[in-house]
């Protein structure tokens, strides 16, 4: 079967993430492996803090990019060793396209590290801390949430950043300005329309200093050709020349995440199944809502994993 692997973004983390994987054939010592060598360019015990926490700790921009990383490379990792065949396509959600272009083999794994741990660090600073926010809006079309942000501005920056499925659509921005935008969104008949617990308004217009950060510091990293097909949620559409891949991520940093486009992309381009690598199960999840003759499969435990197998094989 035709599958590609999907990869988190930050939100998707939580203490004692991967623990359940854990129990599956080898997995232990792949997440072990794979943590230390984070930690070894950290220069801190980032497996510790994700078994023992604190949260906050966990949650804080800077700390949850490198172990969503970490993660997400520990999971792929633990499906190949088990057996699971390389896919198609790969792709990732926001941070999640470092993942995807680590497992590609376009990125070094250390390297990429360091990285998401300057990217996390980039993006706090670019907006003074309890200025900015993020709202997820359920039950509207993307226009009317782009027409609300339109009318909420008033001379502030919110905008829709977040393209996440039909009906969910995440929005970013200064917080006055998103509250706005919440209070528009009800009044055109949101479902729910709630503030998001994080300050940093990603992938809106607010991260451009970061991204000029970003771009400064990825001129100095190797990038090669992917050896898997990495489509961009940026633009739902196929990235291969490292050159171009560098300034993806750079950009990726101020746009907006196009998972809906992305996900129908892959579909049409022959994935008949996603297979989540990482934490949680939100793309998954989100790609049941997106296509649901799509399928969609996360690696959450030695249960799953052993689905996981036997479907992609069928």
């Amino acid at each position: 079967m035709t599958f590609g692997c999907v990869f988190p973004g930050q939100g998707s983390q939580s203490v004692g993430m991967l623990a359940a994987l854990a129990a599956a054939p080898g997995a232990d010592a792949a997440i072990r492996e794979t943590f230390a060598e984070a930690s070894v360019v950290l220069g801190y015990d980032l497996r510790q803090v994700v078994a023992q926490g604190p949260a906050e700790r966990l949650d804080s921009t800077e700390c949850t990019q490198p172990a969503m990383l970490a993660a997400a490379i520990a999971t792929w990792r633990v499906w190949r060793g088990n057996g699971g065949a390389e896919p198609a396509v790969v792709c990732g959600h926001s941070l999640g396209e470092f993942s995807a272009l680590v497992a590609a083999g376009a990125l070094d794994f250390a390297a990429a590290i360091e990285l998401v741990r300057f990217r996390g660090r980039v993006m706090q600073e670019a907006v003074p801390e309890g200025t900015g926010a993020m709202a997820a809006i359920l039950g509207l079309e993307e226009s009317q949430v782009t027409a609300a942000c339109r009318e909420a501005a008033q001379g502030e920056v919110v905008e829709a950043v977040n393209f996440n499925a039909p009906g969910q659509v995440v929005i970013a921005g200064a917080r006055t300005a998103v509250e706005r935008a919440i209070e528009g969104t009800k009044a055109r008949g949101a479902k729910r329309a709630v503030a998001l617990p994080v300050s940093v308004p990603a992938h809106s217009s607010l991260m451009e200093p970061a991204s000029r950060r970003l771009g400064e510091r990825l001129a100095a990293v190797d990038f090669k050709p992917p050896r898997i097909r990495f489509v961009s949620a940026v633009d739902a559409q196929p990235h291969a020349d490292p050159e171009d891949l560098r300034q993806l991520l750079v950009r990726q940093l101020s746009s907006p995440v196009r998972w809906s486009e992305t996900v129908r992309a892959l579909a049409a381009g022959g994935a008949g199944t996603l297979v989540e690598c990482g934490p949680g199960k939100v793309l998954t999840a989100l790609s049941r809502r997106i296509d649901r003759a799509l399928g969609a499969l996360a690696l959450e435990d030695a249960d799953s994993l052993a689905a996981a197998l036997a479907a992609v094989k069928a």
